[in-house]
């Protein structure tokens, strides 16, 4: 059975975006982060999702987690969580492309 390591378990206390931008050294606006934590969060855990596999080494998954955080707050410094659409309800109304064959509109079918 794997232990889990001191990150890990420094990561099950922090319970805020602000806690994060602190543990993890990230410079930040705070008016940025009140408007916008649930989206910056969630973009960096997106972003963690796509990366897979972190280092094995502790140093090197802290770097990963910041530099991650930082580019998931840096999305929403130039711009909003309309535009960046992190969660459903920004995409909801979005176009949607539909085809239909010819066939399909042709009498008797």
């Amino acid at each position: 059975m794997m232990s889990d390591s001191e990150l890990q378990l420094d990561l099950e206390e922090l319970s805020s975006a602000e806690d994060f931008f602190e543990y993890f050294g990230v410079p930040y606006d705070a008016a940025i982060v009140h408007v916008n934590r649930l989206h910056i969060l969630q973009r960096f855990h997106d972003y963690l999702d796509d990366v897979g596999a972190l280092p094995d080494d502790e140093e090197a998954q802290r770097a990963a987690y910041a530099h991650w955080l930082q580019r998931a707050y840096a999305d929403f410094v130039d711009s909003d969580a309309q535009t960046e659409k992190v969660f459903k309800v920004f995409r909801m109304n979005e176009p949607v492309d539909v085809q239909i064959p010819l066939t399909d509109l042709l009498p008797g079918r």
